[in-house]
């Protein structure tokens, strides 16, 4: 009797434990092909970039350049002076871009978060709603404004207005901030410390995860705007990364090598989107802990 009530008690583990099996294989399954759905758009720019003029509208697809042009990566990229269109990008746009915007959204979410004074909530409350402005509302009298500053042709109108912090931004710092224990602000102004004494030595450090959140989301913004820079500027010399390759593409269109445009566009796409990737792959740990540990309070 006891052999036969554990020999019907193990059938259905067993069942219970074969029909896991099946659900996570099939949920593997599942996943890797969307991954390589993901992936596949990434291969094809650079498996283009290395083909030629014979392999690149060729039916079938060839999904293995042979043989692979190499060369097409410093043809496109020196030769089109695209050295110039990085520095511009980096020293000129993203990084101080991103400096402003991190430190500006910290000490406006911190006035936010952890100071009382009246009127908090309203602003507050102002100032997401003006999230829900879109760019193009706005985009006509930020032209007309800063034409009439003299900024046309400079950086400035897209590296300034980051000084005085992003509403996504600061509604992200904010929350976060809310989750740090306030009797380490106590702590410190029992020992003298002021407000920014408070933010940059107590809730600056603490909120790392945070801040690299929002310095990889307006980076990778910076890196990849089209609409800004081709809104303010007119010179080649000055071009970013984003319109360095539209220039590429109407220059080689234009001269009836389009077929090669294809391939040094894809090429020189593809060195721009490996910083990018690079650097998401050093922070992905602290990036996705910024990002779930972000709005755990309201």
């Amino acid at each position: 009797m006891t052999a036969s009530v554990a020999s019907a008690r193990k059938q259905p583990a067993r069942g219970r434990s074969f029909t896991a099996l099946v659900s996570a294989i099939i949920r593997h399954i599942i996943l890797v092909v969307l991954a390589a759905s993901f992936m596949l758009p990434f291969y094809w720019m650079v498996s283009s970039a290395l083909k030629d003029d014979s392999q690149v509208y060729t039916v079938p697809p060839v999904w293995v350049p042979n043989p692979a042009h190499w060369n097409n990566f410093a043809d496109a990229w020196l030769q089109y002076d695209f050295n110039t269109y990085m520095v511009n990008t980096v020293t000129r746009y993203a990084v101080p871009v991103t400096l402003g915007v991190t430190l500006s959204s910290a000490i406006v979410a911190y006035g936010f978060a952890r100071l009382r004074w009246p009127g908090r909530d309203v602003l507050f409350f102002i100032c997401l709603t003006t999230m829900m402005v879109p760019f193009q509302v706005t985009m006509v009298p930020l032209f007309i404004t800063f034409r009439r500053l003299g900024w046309l042709n400079t950086y400035l109108p897209l590296v300034v207005p980051g000084y005085f912090g992003a509403p996504y931004f600061i509604f992200m710092l904010r929350q976060f901030f809310l989750t740090i224990p306030e009797e380490l602000s106590d702590a410190a102004r029992i020992d003298g410390a002021g407000e920014l004494g408070i933010l940059f030595r107590i809730i600056l450090p603490l909120a790392r995860p945070a801040l690299t959140v929002v310095a990889l989301f307006q980076f990778m913004g910076a890196w990849n705007d089209y609409l800004g820079p081709l809104i303010y500027i007119n010179k080649d010399r000055l071009y970013p990364l984003a319109l360095g390759i539209q220039r590429l593409r109407t220059m080689l269109a234009g001269v009836g090598i389009a077929p090669m445009a294809y391939s040094y566009l894809m090429a020189v796409s593809t060195v721009a989107t490996v910083p990018i990737l690079i650097g998401f792959f050093f922070t992905q740990r602290t990036f996705i802990e910024g990002i779930s540990l972000t709005g755990l309070k309201g």
